[in-house]
């Protein structure tokens, strides 16, 4: 595997961690919304992540056959969909709300605090430890040119 390929996958992780850092900040701010343009309160969105190829012994396949003949495999992550969180909302109980049913109820977003603070800090360790991939090649790149010297 080359240092650009190397490079190439880390970044692609940061990329998608910071989608998925994106989506819990997007949660959060939308945690009181009980009216949205599509009519009913904000639904949880969820981010579906990907491997760009199907398995690692493929990537490693590609790989050893690829060294000799210099081709680069397309391996990292990638953001696929975003989907919405199917759970049912809460109902909260406040008769003066202007969202208020005929009983009083409020249909809330379906969004926990504690899980979007979990998957947040998840998404931002993820992401650091793909900044630590990144220059961990750099610094080998940086090595292997100064053997040169």
């Amino acid at each position: 595997m080359s240092f650009l390929s190397s490079l190439n996958i880390s970044a692609s992780g940061m990329t998608a961690q910071r989608a998925r850092l994106d989506v819990a900040a997007e949660n959060i701010a939308n945690i009181e919304t009980t009216r949205t343009e599509s009519g009913g309160p904000y639904r949880r969105r969820m981010i579906v992540l990907e491997a760009k190829n199907d398995s690692f012994s493929q990537v490693l396949s590609q790989t050893m056959a690829g060294a000799s003949r210099g081709t680069q495999t397309t391996a990292g992550v990638r953001a696929t969909q975003i989907l919405e969180d199917p759970t049912e909302l809460k109902a909260v109980y406040e008769p003066d709300h202007p969202d208020a049913d005929e009983e009083g109820y409020v249909r809330m977003p379906n969004i926990d605090m504690v899980k979007e603070m979990t998957d947040g800090m998840a998404a931002t360790r993820s992401y650091e430890a793909n900044i630590t991939a990144f220059n961990a090649v750099k610094l080998m790149a940086q090595k292997a040119l100064e053997v040169g010297k």
